[in-house]
């Protein structure tokens, strides 16, 4: 069974009932998640040796953050128990023309106080076959930032392949650094690269060559190809890099698909219609989960993407951070059934 390792922030999600508003609400619903622990349920998911590494208080709040994570079959020996809190999102969802609205707080968390040297990652990594991370980790702290570092050059030293979802948040890099002074050196020690144009503007300043890229309903494909190939000439480490594309009709019906670049052909996925989003929270984790599943269990490029593709498509339609779906549900899909029938 593949090992797969992901390092990063689990957080309690607090999210008004339904489509409220903050100022509506006098209850939460409760949800765990973050970017790097919903890959690791995911895999987990999928029935592979999954381990998520992070830095969780030893409190009620914390160990609730755990008991998901082992719910769900994710492995949790590496996890620090340390800190003073568990990180918080608020997530307001929208509906129609009226977008989602996150507001974080994170400071002083277990993950944003964590320094290089806490973890072993020679021993972590023992015997791995994956390592993931994403571009939240190091905007929190520059020990987020450091143990990152850390972590990636161990995992190149001792052979274990390394992914990124870049994730540029902009509410979250605040402690003095420009994504730009941090995340080139980390980057450089990647095998994948999965960013959008937004990413690549704002962590390296690339932009899309000869296209005028919008945030529409209608995404072409090629017209990401300039930029995954800068992504390639930058960090010339990578073998392959992935955007998906995203087309916002409004908030509750999107366009969904992806592209890869392997340095001599570019793969397209095909394009779903998700035209009743229950959740898009995690649906870039959901694909980067696929992605890495794909990449490990396919033999070709095409099929690891479509994979990704149709995982995330089907994470919209599931409450919460995580995407909670089968092989079998994913591979149904790219089958081209979407009927949705019942399964008796």
């Amino acid at each position: 069974m593949k090992k797969i390792v992901t390092f990063g922030e689990i957080m309690l999600r607090l999210s008004p009932p339904g489509y409220k508003r903050f100022s509506q609400t006098y209850s939460f619903d409760v949800v765990y998640g973050g970017g790097e622990s919903n890959v690791a349920v995911s895999l987990a998911n999928y029935g592979l040796n999954s381990y998520f590494v992070s830095r969780i208080p030893q409190n009620d709040i914390g160990q609730c953050a755990v008991m998901e994570l082992r719910k769900r079959n994710v492995n949790t020996d590496y996890i620090l128990r340390e800190g003073e809190r568990l990180g918080i999102y608020f997530l307001e969802t929208g509906a129609v023309s009226r977008g989602s609205k996150v507001v974080y707080d994170r400071a002083h968390s277990g993950m944003a106080t964590i320094q290089q040297g806490m973890v072993n990652w020679e021993e972590v990594f023992q015997d791995a076959d994956w390592f993931h991370w994403t571009g939240i980790t190091p905007a929190l702290s520059q020990g987020a930032a450091d143990a990152c570092l850390e972590a990636i050059q161990t995992a190149n030293k001792m052979g274990v392949p390394v992914s990124t979802d870049l994730n540029y948040r902009k509410k979250l890099w605040k402690y003095g650094k420009q994504p730009s002074e941090v995340m080139p050196e980390l980057v450089a020690g990647c095998d994948v690269i999965l960013g959008n144009e937004e990413d690549a503007e704002k962590h390296f300043g690339l932009h899309p060559e000869g296209v005028d890229v919008t945030h529409g309903g209608s995404v072409e494909g090629k017209a990401y190809l300039s930029v995954l190939k800068q992504l390639q000439e930058m960090f010339p480490r990578a073998k392959k890099t992935i955007t998906t594309l995203r087309g916002s009709i409004s908030a509750s019906h999107n366009s969904w698909s992806g592209v890869l670049w392997d340095g001599e052909t570019l793969y397209e996925a095909p394009t779903y219609q998700i035209t009743d989003i229950v959740d898009r929270v995690g649906g870039g984790d959901s694909f980067m989960a696929g992605l890495i599943y794909g990449l490990l269990t396919y033999e070709n490029d095409q099929d690891a993407l479509n994979f990704a593709v149709a995982a995330s498509c089907l994470k919209h339609t599931i409450k919460g951070d995580a995407n909670l779906v089968t092989i079998d549900e994913v591979e149904k899909l790219m089958s081209g059934d979407a009927s949705g029938r019942v399964s008796r």
